[in-house]
């Protein structure tokens, strides 16, 4: 057998590894009500723990703990699990993990959840040994039918064999022989340099049905009986239902029932159309309550004067007063707005209802909560309630909320068949659970060209207090000084503090990048400015200041080569560099701009270099990065959700802007051979896009643009800001 490194059996079983047969889940081509979803079928095959299934034809059925939201993580932790497993490749089906927090907890979280960038690197481990433990029984089997020690006997493309014998064994063969082995006491896992999966740019196992249609979305979910339902949710934040008038939205044809609650309205028709028109016909008196008259001015004039206050301290090193006292001082306050998700699939959530039981058919990045959240709602037990997971049309954070499940519970509990409860896009983007507004206060020195002091502080809403609770400790929100608390400069006097400044009324949650959206935002504007300010060049005052980070200033000397920085470039065109870590990986990025006179962006280059570890599949790192780089600089370019009297004033995409593909510049991603243990990467793109671009813009205009989304006004012919 190659050589390995070991990972202990108690290593395993503390993973919520240990042996045992798990309930298989199966997503039907079309939803049937009175077929159970967590049915036993690992009878006849071989199921050494929560992750693999392997019956006796050799078909290898991998669980999926982590959803899949199109960032290829099904076949990323295919990879993974078939490496350390030895499975034929060719073999190999994914299903989506049922909920079960002792089985499939994220790690990172605790609890089974798919955000923060956690996929690989919270699983890399656990999957690892999951795998290598199962090939080990599948040997011992082979080796106890062949009479051989187990270490005479290799695995390979889903077969054991006995080379001095020239015998085989298909793991279908073996699949009822190894139920009955025992894990070894040391699981041996491969050495990387034997890899022959991971490292591959396989081709993603959900590309087929998503390009033939088979592919099933929260939103396709299809039942029997099966009504549809519109929300109208009370436009203003924290308002009630007052009066609603019904008998012309009941006049319509399909319109089958109007569902009045606490907060919101819903008519359930036949068809959406029923349902749109029938909510259109309502006549609905809200009650506003006391945020009528809140505006976007209020929420930044509060978050202004909390950022005035002392923060609790996240991270100091030296002597922060001592080093601000002396030296050529800088200071900047940089600003975020609300961002909503909008993705792709809209809010949507199919339920029934019955005295007893609640079965539900969704996309979400967080099962477990949906599925207590929901027996609550419904008024059963926990036990009761199946969640049947689907693909996710994008999440990017929303689907970490099971808002959209309660109302669509409370909603099927008032009749008796199946209803799907479908958000209108206005819906979605004015009831969203917002990316928080932020303010971000830099106080630095430069003493002989180089920083000898940086104090930070972070204002913003505290998602995780809320989201989990036990993560927020002592005043420090953990993911708010994310990617600031890890700065990858060299800074002899360094703080970082957290103000919590709850927007009122507004509920913020994570939106695609979290905290580090903030931070390498405002670290890396911050560090152009301050290398003008030195009269250096931006790349060379950020490699000064990398010399204890061999890798983030690798990725940033590649990514000077590749970009071309340096060369010259047409009046108004600019370079801008951002260097971060974020989520265990490092990205350099280098946007190429051009501003024209009354303003307006053309997005000529992108270059960015990643060094993510091993790379499990090279060709989905690179689609995370552009798909996030196009996300990220999207915000910069017009993102912002605004409020008035209460509401919030964009409603659909022709008032919160997508980049269109005619905007879309030439991407190229390059991505570092590593042999670090993998770092996530759904989300680096994000962060590294708007830093990036206004440091290019700062290059062509010399404009400092300190808040996002980017003004064209300022960036005029001869404007400063």
């Amino acid at each position: 057998m190659n050589a390995h490194h070991n990972v202990s059996r108690r290593t395993l079983l503390t993973g919520g590894l240990a042996t045992g047969v798990l309930l298989a889940f199966h997503l039907p081509l079309r939803a049937a009500p009175n077929e159970p979803a967590q049915t036993d079928v690992t009878d006849g095959k071989f199921a050494p723990n929560a992750f693999i299934r392997i019956d006796q034809t050799g078909r290898t059925v991998l669980m999926m703990p982590q959803v899949e939201m199109g960032q290829g993580v099904y076949t990323s932790i295919a990879m993974i699990l078939a490496e350390e497993l030895d499975a034929d490749w060719d073999k190999v089906e994914v299903q989506h993990a049922p909920p079960n927090d002792k089985l499939y907890a994220n790690p990172v979280f605790g609890l089974q959840a798919t955000g923060g960038s956690t996929s690989i690197r919270a699983w890399w481990k656990p999957l690892r040994a999951a795998g290598a433990g199962a090939r080990a029984m599948l040997i011992q089997a082979a080796a106890a039918q062949w009479q051989v020690e187990p270490a005479s006997c290799t695995a390979s493309k889903g077969e054991v064999v006995h080379a001095a014998s020239g015998r085989k064994l298909g793991y279908g063969e073996l699949a009822l022989a190894a139920q009955g082995q025992t894990p070894p006491k040391d699981i041996a896992v491969k050495d990387p340099k034997d890899f022959v999966i991971i490292g591959q740019p396989l081709k993603r196992l959900d590309t087929p049905d998503k390009v033939n249609g088979k592919a099933l979305y929260g939103i396709d979910a299809i039942l029997p009986g099966m009504k549809i339902a519109a929300i109208a949710n009370c436009p203003v934040f924290g308002g009630k239902v007052g009066k609603v008038e019904d008998s012309a939205a009941m006049n319509i044809a399909g319109v089958r029932k109007v569902v009045v609650l606490d907060d919101a309205v819903a008519v359930i028709g036949d068809h959406m159309w029923a349902a749109k028109k029938g909510l259109e016909a309502l006549e609905i008196e809200w009650t506003e309550g006391p945020n009528a008259k809140l505006t976007t001015r209020d929420i930044w004039e509060d978050l202004r004067k909390a950022s005035a206050k002392d923060g609790a301290v996240a991270k100091s090193t030296g002597d922060i007063a001592k080093g601000l006292a002396s030296g050529d001082k800088f200071e900047a306050s940089f600003e975020l707005p609300f961002l909503a998700h909008a993705s792709m699939e809209p809010i949507n959530a199919t339920v029934h209802v019955r005295p007893d039981a609640c079965e539900i058919w969704t996309g979400t990045q967080i099962m477990t909560r949906v599925q207590s959240e929901a027996a609550k709602a419904a008024g059963v037990p926990v036990e009761k309630v199946i969640v049947n997971q689907h693909l996710l049309g994008g999440g990017f954070g929303r689907k970490l909320e099971p808002d959209m499940v309660i109302a669509a519970v409370k909603i099927a509990k008032q009749v008796d068949y199946p209803v799907k409860v479908i958000w209108t896009r206005e819906e979605d983007i004015q009831h969203d659970v917002y990316r928080p507004v932020y303010r971000d206060q830099i106080t630095a020195t430069l003493v002989d060209g180089k920083v000898s002091a940086w104090k930070y502080k972070i204002a913003g809403s505290a998602v995780i207090a809320r989201w989990l609770p036990p993560a927020f400790q002592k005043g420090i929100d953990i993911d708010a000084v994310d990617a600031a608390v890890d700065a990858p400069y060299d800074f002899a006097n360094f703080q970082v503090e957290y103000v919590r400044a709850e927007p009122p009324a507004v509920p913020t949650g994570f939106w695609r990048g979290v905290g580090p959206n903030n931070n390498v935002f405002a670290f890396e504007c911050a560090m152009d400015e301050l290398a003008r300010k030195a009269g250096k060049d931006p790349v060379e005052f950020r490699r000064a200041h990398l010399t204890k980070n061999p890798r983030a200033l690798a990725v940033l000397n590649l990514v000077a080569e590749k970009s071309g920085w340096g060369q010259p470039l047409p009046p108004r065109v600019g370079r801008g560099v951002c260097v971060q870590p974020s989520f265990a990986s490092y990205l350099a990025t280098v946007v190429e701009a051009e501003i024209d006179d009354i303003g307006e962006i053309t997005l000529r280059r992108v270059t960015s270099v990643v060094d993510t570890g091993i790379a499990v599949n090279p060709d989905t790192v690179k689609a995370q990065i552009e798909g996030g780089l196009i996300f990220g600089l999207t915000a910069a370019l017009y993102g912002e959700i605004t409020i008035d009297k209460g509401r919030v004033q964009q409603s659909n995409f022709h008032d919160y802007r997508m980049m269109r593909i005619n905007e879309t510049p030439k991407i190229e991603v390059v991505v570092v051979r590593s042999g670090e243990a993998p770092g996530g990467i759904g989300e680096a793109g994000v962060n590294a896009g708007p830093p990036a671009l206004r440091n290019a813009i700062l290059a062509a205009t010399g404009v400092a643009l300190r808040r996002l989304p980017i003004d064209r006004k300022l960036l005029a012919a001869g404007k400063k800001a």
